[in-house]
């Protein structure tokens, strides 16, 4: 691996994030395509972000997830006429929102309006579940819905239209 994708590795497996002056914490509204995002800062202001190449084939971002944004120099590009504000300098992962949700640097206005609580209950349910099971910590397999009718169920099917022949008779 080279330095920079290691760099971002390392990055996304710290829980403690710092903001440092000119970022702050920003939420994805929708994906524009072509790196760019529209991201909602804590006032509700929705602005165009740009999502670096660098970021590319190493982790990805969707609707409602958090993202920490350079908007140092937003008012120059804005009077400049350009639509992109900002630039995403650093992904949030569950983890690091957790970490920060209990932290002051965390906005007031996306403690209320929180998309992650309910992947918050799954994962504590999942959790619960695989704690429960003795498979190497492998969740529970679902039931294949593909099918119509599993093997075991026909089987069934048939051994009791036999014993209903039998009886007939």
């Amino acid at each position: 691996m080279r330095g920079g994708r290691k760099n971002l590795k390392r990055a996304t497996e710290e829980k403690h994030v710092t903001l440092q002056d000119g970022q702050s914490i920003m939420q994805v509204v929708s994906l524009r395509g072509s790196n760019l995002i529209e991201v909602m800062d804590a006032c509700g202001e929705k602005s165009l972000a740009l999502f670096p190449a660098k970021f590319q084939k190493s982790m990805w971002i969707k609707r409602g997830s958090f993202v920490v944004v350079d908007d140092s120099g937003k008012e120059k590009a804005l009077e400049s006429g350009s639509k992109v504000a900002c630039l995403v300098s650093q992904v949030l992962f569950y983890e690091q929102v957790r970490a920060l949700k209990k932290s002051p640097d965390w906005p007031e206005n996306f403690k209320s309006a929180m998309v992650d609580d309910s992947y918050e209950r799954t994962t504590a349910q999942q959790e619960n579940e695989m704690d429960a099971s003795d498979d190497d910590g492998l969740p529970p397999l679902e039931a294949n819905t593909n099918r119509m009718r599993p093997f075991e169920l026909q089987a069934d099917a048939d051994s009791e239209s036999s014993s209903d022949a039998d009886d007939e008779s």
